[in-house]
């Protein structure tokens, strides 16, 4: 299972990005997908979920009616669109698989995310907001 994720940058305070979280090795149908941010100095915060058997999402509090996540299972690629950013939405922003048959109820509240060891990991890809 490998990941890689694009479509970070520099963007104006209440501008838009969509990144994009490509799977090779594996087909991503039935897998749980999340994106995960670490901004410097503090630590990892998920932000959303979707299972690609349904395309059912979770999201954090914080990205709550901003952020949405998408799928395109003839892609492999999973999107997350970025909207209303914020400079506190600085981070890096990393993309994790874990499945096959799992779904994003079993991994996370929206709040916690569980058994993240057990997850497949891209590079990550930076996003920058400035005021």
């Amino acid at each position: 299972v490998q990941l890689v994720e694009s479509g970070g940058g520099l963007v104006q305070t209440g501008g838009s990005l969509r990144l994009s979280c490509a799977g090779s090795g594996f087909t991503l149908d039935d897998y749980a997908i999340s994106w995960f941010r670490q901004a410097p100095g503090k630590e990892r915060e998920g932000v959303s979920c979707i299972s690609t058997r349904d395309g059912a999402t979770i999201y954090a509090d914080s990205v709550k009616g901003r952020f949405s996540m998408s799928s395109n299972v003839a892609k492999n690629t999973v999107y997350l669109h970025l909207n209303t950013l914020k400079p506190d939405d600085t981070a890096a922003y990393s993309c994790a698989a874990v499945g096959p048959g799992v779904m994003c109820p079993d991994i996370t509240d929206g709040h916690n995310w569980y058994a993240v060891d057990s997850f497949s990991w891209g590079q990550g890809t930076q996003v920058t907001v400035s005021s």
